[in-house]
């Protein structure tokens, strides 16, 4: 029975990869969101230059409210899915999804994502 695979391992694969990709759309949206007025001036008050932020900023402005909510969105149905998820038995032991490294990470991007979403809505 090692290698057989049963649907609820299945939906699981499916739950934890959709966390990680509505993560990783969330933190996208929010980046475009907060390259427009926020990111940078907060990296030129540290000093650092936010020139290359230009070309992401011209894409971004004209769908800021459309970026907004659909980082929105997704973070919060990545962090919905992260949070069902229940680490003793999310998947089959060896699986990817199974490695608390991946978990902790896809908690930093949410973060990360939060953040980055809560500058541009604050900045803008």
């Amino acid at each position: 029975m090692h290698g057989t695979e049963t649907k609820d391992d299945r939906s699981r694969d499916v739950q934890n990869a959709g966390a990680t990709i509505l993560t990783l759309g969330g933190i996208g949206a929010a980046f475009g969101v907060a390259s427009c007025c926020g990111l940078p001036f907060m990296l030129a008050s540290l000093g650092i230059s936010s020139a290359w932020l230009t070309g992401i900023a011209l894409f971004a402005a004209p769908h800021r409210s459309a970026l907004l909510l659909s980082g929105a969105i997704c973070l919060a149905a990545g962090a919905l899915l992260l949070w069902r998820r229940r680490p003793a038995a999310a998947c089959a032991p060896g699986a990817f999804f199974s490695r608390p490294a991946v978990r902790g990470a896809i908690a930093v991007g949410l973060l990360l994502g939060l953040g980055l979403l809560t500058v541009g809505f604050l900045y803008a």
